[in-house]
């Protein structure tokens, strides 16, 4: 049998990998990017090649013998970034679970093993094909030696063989060594002849074909100025060549034999890809990896809890509340979790709340807990009656903090983060949908216990991560005290009247019908307006407005290609406005309806604390954050949301302008801050900057373009967006631009710096310690990498002023109860806080809610709160 030798520039390759793909992380936390990439790439090799001999080689160091020669050989080179460091011990765990040799050197390059095996591997006959990113390896081609170098992406090559070689440079191999001898590798800071590029080096050699020749016979080059920089650098032309030359008598301690390659065992691979999540590689492996069972988890000893007393109820536990429905008011609780240094034990609910013993001790702030989801644990328990109080650590929450971008908040995808996988999924458990059921109670009992146990276990871990992060009191002080606010408010509820709402949806219901007899007449026959296909026949073929877009069903009649005709036909602004206000019936009159509990009359929305990246809070059933303002039928809504009691009032304050003053103290831009601190109004003061006009000179398109700029330079925007957002031509957006950072040179610097540290670490950082991870700041390809550059510069101030209203909650919640004010703080909204207050209240409230909201944190500009108050959220504005 043929020998067939396949030889991989390990870190070639695997530099190749890290920038080629964004910067990932698996469930522990390590970057896997490189080592993702390079397993890619060795699996299509073994695929598509057949070895029957296979090496990767590695440089075993920073210094080789070529520093004898030229101490500054590489000096150029920029520090190898951390994150991949920390992949190459993983790379090698990959490349041994392929059972693939590697090897290494000291005081030699990877080149040169690759050199020296090439070279005794041809003397035998064989096949080499060498593998690798780097171009100083062509000078190893011969006609049993092809060179495939990598190019975009990290699967793509281009092959070498002496006659491929010859097209591409008019070069045989060896010429490539004296190419580099001429010209220089900048990625090495090998220093060839200055002036001297790949055109001029290639032209030199055809006609003289080594470098020593071009000196014996100088006196023939054409060109003075060339000549001179020859005659120049001769000594550092010699040296140059003799740095690039790849050394083929290596003293390896290895053999042809010793890679033997007889292929992998996918057992062997498997903990491997698991280990470091690669489950889209797993797929591909020809093994059978059992799907759709769960996996057998170890045995735990937990005890069924018969009886509740005092030696399970310790300080310091670990307690899980098991509540499965999405919806957890009012939710059914499967039972109780309880880990601590007594044991483990499962408590079913019926005996768990009929216990006082239980109960107290559930209530008693003294006796520290720590959970998992702690607001739904409260809420669920004060349904019933029950306080639930001490917690002290909030697994869900901490998981959040070291990873906002992770979606899947079930209890073992965040156990997983440290290595633990001694539970089940919620899903495997109570499965998924209508499948969706309650197992037997022993099942469940096995199940809580585990959570309780995992809990317990890797507490310590997940503390010790967000300390090393700094973010330990971003949990301790800011977000679990907020979880009790959050709950409290959710409990609580908001009083809606429901009469007015079905009032609001008989007047709307009208105005739909008046409109659906407008655009019938407006288009000259009855058809389906909600049907994108039959609103495109009436519009592009019978109608004959221009078409701006087509879709593989039709004409597309999306809201911007609707907004771009307006001006075309009086049909067009009647369709956005019908589509409008079906929405506000739909989504607000219908949907509002819908979740009114009807014992209670109040909406009891649920507040999500670990989904937004920026550290925002948004909140589902219904969604209280998009309840539309623009337009007046959508503001009227808030009119349904009225007290709960007889003679209160709704009492409402936001924060003006908080992201540009956050901004403001972030950049520290002098210009900014003098403005907030004597009272300007920002967009005016910028209209007078980039404008250079007096302030009475300032008009009202002049500050609507101001306005636009100073929000969109908050989250980032270019020059195309501004121009879309102001309807101006981009050259005209991008001079605002410039004259905005040229009025606000702090501005500026802020951005550029920002954008660099989040390349260098990888994250960004809110006052407060809050992290944004930005892996794609570091991608080849450009939109990602300007997405996640425009996420860099707005991160730190949008989440800053997230940090700052729920730091401003919780503040105002215990300023209430010290002073025993009846006053309720109800929803936040965005930058608003909504409260229900007695009247005779109002007047306190507008003292001490601007007094804590304006303290919540102090910044090198002033914080400011505007107020109002009324019988109706509407009326408090």
């Amino acid at each position: 049998m043929n020998k067939k030798v396949v030889l991989l520039d390990g870190n070639s390759l695997a530099y190749r990998a890290f920038f080629a793909l964004p910067l990932l992380n698996n469930d522990n936390g390590i970057h896997t990017n490189a080592i993702y990439g390079f397993t890619m790439m060795l699996m299509k090799i073994i695929q598509e090649e057949k070895p029957t001999h296979m090496l990767v080689a590695f440089d075993a160091g920073k210094t080789t013998f070529r520093h004898q020669t030229f101490r500054e050989y590489k000096g150029g080179r920029q520090k190898t970034p951390p994150e991949l460091s920390e992949q190459f011990p993983f790379i090698r765990e990959v490349l041994d679970s392929f059972h693939v040799k590697r090897y290494e050197l000291e005081n030699y390059e990877a080149d040169d093993i690759i050199g020296t095996v090439a070279r005794e591997a041809s003397q035998q006959g064989a096949e080499v094909k060498i593998i690798t990113g780097d171009r100083d390896l062509l000078q190893l081609v011969s006609p049993q030696t092809t060179v495939a170098i990598t190019r975009k992406g990290i699967t793509e090559v281009d092959e070498f063989t002496p006659d491929a070689l010859f097209d591409k440079y008019s070069l045989t191999p060896k010429q490539i060594i004296d190419m580099k001898g001429l010209m220089g590798d900048t990625s090495d800071n090998i220093p060839g002849v200055p002036g001297v590029g790949e055109k001029t080096a290639i032209k030199l050699l055809k006609e003289f074909e080594t470098v020593e020749n071009v000196y014996d016979k100088l006196d023939q080059v054409s060109g003075k100025k060339l000549k001179e920089k020859l005659e120049l650098h001769k000594d550092q032309a010699i040296m140059s060549k003799q740095l690039a030359t790849i050394n083929q008598e290596s003293p390896i301690a290895i053999t042809i034999e010793d890679l033997d390659y007889e292929g992998f065992q996918g057992e062997d691979v498997v903990p491997v890809f698991k280990n470091l999540g690669f489950n889209s590689l797993l797929d591909k492996l020809d093994v059978k990896v059992e799907q759709g069972e769960a996996e057998q988890l170890d045995s735990i000893t937990f005890k069924m809890v018969e009886e509740i007393n005092g030696d399970i109820l310790k300080n310091d536990s670990a307690l899980l509340v098991e509540v499965q429905e999405d919806n957890y008011h009012r939710a059914a609780i499967q039972g109780f979790g309880i880990q601590n240094m007594a044991g483990c034990y499962f408590i079913p609910t019926e005996i768990a709340l009929q216990s006082n013993e239980f109960c107290e001790w559930l209530a008693d702030e003294s006796m520290t807990k720590f959970t998992f989801d702690a607001k739904r644990a409260i809420v669920a328990l004060k349904w019933m009656g029950v306080e639930l109080k001490g917690i002290d650590f909030d697994l869900l929450i901490a998981a959040y903090l070291l990873d906002p971008a992770e979606t899947d908040k079930d209890f073992r995808t965040v156990a997983k983060m440290k290595g633990s996988h001694a539970v089940y999924s919620d899903e495997e458990v109570y499965g998924k949908g209508a499948k969706r059921s309650v197992p037997d109670s022993s099942i469940v009992a096995d199940h809580v216990a585990r959570k309780a146990h995992v809990l317990h276990e890797v507490k310590q871990l997940f503390v010790d991560e967000l300390q090393k992060n700094n973010q330990y009191d971003l949990l301790t002080s800011l977000e679990l005290p907020l979880t009790y606010v959050l709950a409290d408010m959710e409990y609580t509820g908001v009083k809606v009247d429901s009469s007015r709402l079905q009032n609001m949806g008989e007047e709307l219901s009208k105005q739909l019908k008046q409109m659906e007899l407008d655009i019938h007449s407006l288009a000259g026959g009855e058809f389906n307006i909600n049907s994108p296909k039959q609103l495109g026949v009436i519009l592009f073929d019978k109608l004959n407005l221009p078409v701006m877009k087509k879709t593989k069903t039709g004409y597309s009649t999306s809201a911007d290609v609707l907004e771009k005709l307006k001006h075309h036909h009086e049909i067009i602004e009647k369709i956005l406005q019908y589509r409008q206000i079906g929405k506000l019936y739909s989504t607000y009159i219908e949907g509002l309806l819908k979740v009114v509990y009807k014992d209670t009359s109040k909406i009891h929305t649920r507040f999500n604390q670990v989904l937004t990246q920026t550290g925002r809070l948004s909140s589902t059933d219904p969604n209280l954050q998009n309840i539309p303002i623009r337009l007046e039928e959508g503001r009227k809504i808030r009119q349904a949301f009225v007290p709960s009691e007889e003679g209160w009032m709704m009492f409402s304050a936001d924060y003006s302008q908080i992201e540009l003053r956050v901004l403001a103290h972030i950049a520290g831009d002098k210009g900014l801050i003098e403005a907030f601190h004597h009272n300007m109004d920002i967009h005016t003061k910028t209209a007078m900057d980039v404008f250079g006009v007096p302030e009475d000179q300032v008009t009202s398109n002049m500050r609507r373009q101001a306005k636009a700029v100073n929000f969109g330079i908050v989250y980032g925007i270019s020059d195309y967006g501004l121009s879309q957002n102001l309807n101006i031509t981009r050259k005209d957006a991008a001079a605002f631009i410039q004259k905005y950072f040229d009025s606000f040179p702090g501005v500026k610097e802020y951005m550029d710096r920002i954008v660099q540290e989040a390349k260098q670490q990888g994250y960004v950082t809110t006052l407060l310690q809050r992290r944004r991870y930005i892996p794609e700041i570091t991608s080849r390809n450009f939109n990602l990498r300007s997405f996640a550059e425009r996420t860099a510069m707005n991160t730190p101030i949008q989440g800053s002023a997230a940090d700052i209203i729920k730091k401003a909650m919780i503040e105002m919640y215990e300023r209430l109860q010290k002073e025993q004010i009846r006053a309720r703080l109800l929803l936040q909204v965005h930058d608003e806080l909504i409260f229900e207050a007695p009247k005779e209240e109002i007047e306190i409230l507008k003292t001490i809610v601007p007094e804590v909201m304006e303290h919540a944190v102090e910044l090198q500009v002033p914080l400011k709160v505007d107020y109002a108050y009324g019988s109706t959220w509407y009326d408090a504005k």
